[in-house]
């Protein structure tokens, strides 16, 4: 019997609907429901961080940080869904005196529950939302347990060129695939 694990990682998702499709919004749940196709889906795993707070936090940051717990809760209420969270460190000021932040945790937990679902023989395909090669030992361990790997990527946000050649498949987002899984 086929089953499917979803692994989205939110900040590359939300880069490619942003640049991509115009900040289109997506109903998850149909989002995942198209991905996992007709394998019978486990769960989808969403990794993502809340938004960075100064001490004390503007009533922007506030507002921002408050928006995105109310859309991880959001998603948590869906069926199969569950959301891993990792932390956003402030990094400093660039040349132009804009913040850097950097996403802490979430490839190490998106790899963690990769392996672990590989190694329990939990699932036999591993849909992966991301573009990132912090993946690629997690993604070997995962297909030397029998895992198909299927990766979905963005046309202008494009993957890793390693993450690319070690995907066993490979789905570029589509308008046609968006306007499927847009939010009503």
């Amino acid at each position: 019997m086929s089953r499917a694990a979803i692994f989205i990682d939110g900040a590359y998702l939300d880069c490619v609907l942003r640049d991509e499709f115009n900040s289109v919004k997506v109903n998850y749940a149909e989002f995942s429901r198209v991905i996992a196709g007709n394998i019978d889906l486990l769960r989808t795993y969403y990794y993502h961080c809340l938004p960075y707070q100064s001490n004390p936090p503007t009533p922007e940051e506030r507002e921002r940080f408050s928006k995105a717990q109310k859309f991880f809760e959001a998603l948590e209420r869906l069926p199969r869904f569950e959301v891993r969270q990792g932390k956003l460190e402030f990094r400093g000021i660039d040349q132009s005196g804009k913040p850097i932040f950097e996403q802490k945790r979430v490839d190490l937990l998106m790899g963690i529950d990769l392996v672990r679902l590989a190694t329990k023989q939990q699932i036999t395909h591993a849909f992966l939302v991301t573009g990132d090669s912090d993946l690629l030992p997690a993604i070997e361990i995962a297909k030397s347990e029998g895992v198909l790997i299927h990766l979905w990527h963005g046309r202008v946000h494009r993957p890793h060129s390693d993450l690319w050649r070690i995907a066993d498949e490979r789905t570029e987002f589509t308008q046609e695939f968006i306007n499927r899984v847009r939010k009503a």
